[in-house]
């Protein structure tokens, strides 16, 4: 930190209360730490609201890999968009369920829109794309 600018802040005793649980919970040291975090989550989600914005995505399905060409439209998804897969782990879960999980880099639009079309394909169980600012 280069710089550090002081500020007070006004709360209640009971929200700062609460605060003060939820800091020593998550192994804060301090308040300004967690301020700090914040702060910087909230401006992260802010830039996320852009279309256009960089980011890192996380597309984690669960599916049946005995459905016909699953597998292999998952790949082809992958390899169509190989500027924007930066990783992708694969897990057996049972017998006839995988856990794959897929890491985008891109815009916020893109990574969505890859992550919407895997999740759409039959034989995928359940879907999520979590994202996070690609940007400081």
């Amino acid at each position: 930190m280069d710089k550090v600018e002081r500020i007070g802040v006004s709360l209640e005793p009971d929200l700062l209360a609460e605060f003060d649980a939820m800091i020593s919970e998550k192994g804060y040291r301090n308040r300004s730490e967690a301020l700090r975090d914040l702060i910087r989550k909230e401006l992260a989600n802010k830039q996320l609201e852009d279309p256009g914005a960089k980011a890192v995505g996380v597309v984690l399905l669960v599916f049946d890999h005995h459905v016909t060409k699953l597998t292999e439209k998952l790949l082809n998804l992958q390899h169509s968009h190989l500027l924007h897969t930066i990783s992708s782990l694969h897990v057996h879960l049972d017998h006839h369920h995988c856990l794959e999980i897929i890491v985008l880099q891109g815009s916020v639009n893109e990574i969505q829109a890859v992550g919407d079309r895997m999740i759409s394909l039959k034989g995928v169980k359940q879907g999520r794309v979590n994202l996070v600012s690609g940007q400081d």
